[in-house]
């Protein structure tokens, strides 16, 4: 069975900076897109940041943009969210999803979603 494993969460203080991480059990990933989205304490899960199989194409919420970086890892089976100058209000459990179509991960309805990785920024 496929999983995708999520890494990197954590507690800091706020203007810190993050990398989450998560890697896929199956090579056949390096040609799925993944994404990032995450879920507060009472509210619904939200789309964070994108990327297509290759890496030439992301997409960002706009709530993130210019402080948070997705890119795809070496191995192509994995990706990464680089998240800078965070706040309070990042502050939520993010979760990995993947899927073989780019818009279908953006939307939220991707196959496969990780355990999720807590993170919390303190004000």
């Amino acid at each position: 069975q496929v999983q995708l494993a999520e890494s990197g969460g954590g507690l800091v203080q706020a203007g810190g900076s993050l990398r989450l991480s998560c890697v896929a059990s199956a090579r056949t990933f390096t040609t799925y897109a993944m994404g990032w989205f995450r879920q507060a304490p009472g509210k619904e899960r939200e789309f964070v940041a994108a990327i297509n199989w290759s890496g030439s194409s992301t997409q960002y919420a706009d709530s993130v943009k210019g402080r948070f970086t997705i890119s795809r890892g070496n191995a192509k089976n994995s990706q990464n969210l680089q998240m800078n100058s965070l706040k309070p209000e990042d502050t939520a459990v993010y979760y990995c999803a993947a899927d073989g179509r780019f818009p279908t991960v953006v939307a939220g309805k991707g196959d496969y979603w990780g355990q999720g990785t807590q993170v919390t920024v303190s004000s």
